[in-house]
């Protein structure tokens, strides 16, 4: 056997999980297997604390989650998760009819909210959508590092012009400001749009504004 096959990197499974956290193992069984059928990847947990314990997946990915669970509920452990899982839809299900408990899992965030027993197509056009929603959002958060790291690579006076280019100040007036040549504000704008991979100057600015926090 060729040793260099034994220790070659096994390629990573790209196939969508869809992670279900229900303490029924009945309701477990069966949503495994449909999702099986569907040709995702189940993943299953009986508590809101098992799958807490699971590291963050790095394909696209769902959770149907119960609303009534023994330890943490399932709104407590959405809310758990809305800050450092972002682009992982929430599939709400429950045994019971609770307006208020829905309206409040909306609210959150939660892209559906089913009541057992639910229809098992209705079930798989929302966990489709929702994978497709999450594929969305991991493909902004990797343009949205990439970005970032080209910012971290310009110099601090590359920074300086950046954010009076990106303020509209002519070459002239960053020149006189900075108490440098224009010729020398030139070749650090040159660089900026090199670095920052930018096509003009309004893809400038808006890639800048990507980097600003956004207002809740």
């Amino acid at each position: 056997m060729n040793a260099n096959n034994e220790s070659a990197p096994k390629p990573v499974d790209s196939t969508p999980i869809v992670f279900v956290v229900d303490d029924d193992i009945s309701v477990r069984e069966s949503l495994e297997l449909l999702i099986e059928q569907a040709q995702w990847r189940p993943q299953l947990f009986e508590s809101a604390q098992a799958f807490l314990a699971h590291p963050r997946p790095l394909v696209p990915s769902c959770l149907v989650l119960d609303i009534n669970l023994p330890d943490l509920n399932g709104l407590d452990l959405q809310n758990a998760i809305a800050g450092e899982r972002p682009d992982m839809p929430i599939i709400f299900i429950t045994g019971y009819g609770d307006v208020p408990r829905s309206v409040r899992a909306m609210k959150a965030g939660a892209v559906e909210f089913l009541t057992k027993p639910f229809d098992d197509e209705v079930l798989l056009i929302a966990i489709a959508d929702a994978l497709q929603g999450s594929r969305v959002a991991l493909s902004r958060e990797g343009d949205l590092r990439v970005l970032r790291d080209n910012h971290a690579t310009l110099t601090p006076r590359e920074q300086e012009v950046l954010d009076m280019v990106v303020a509209g100040r002519m070459n002239k007036v960053i020149a006189s400001d900075l108490g440098i040549s224009e010729i020398t504000v030139k070749a650090h704008r040159g660089r900026v749009m090199r670095k920052m991979k930018a096509r003009s100057l309004a893809d400038l600015v808006k890639k800048v504004g990507q980097l600003l926090p956004q207002a809740d």
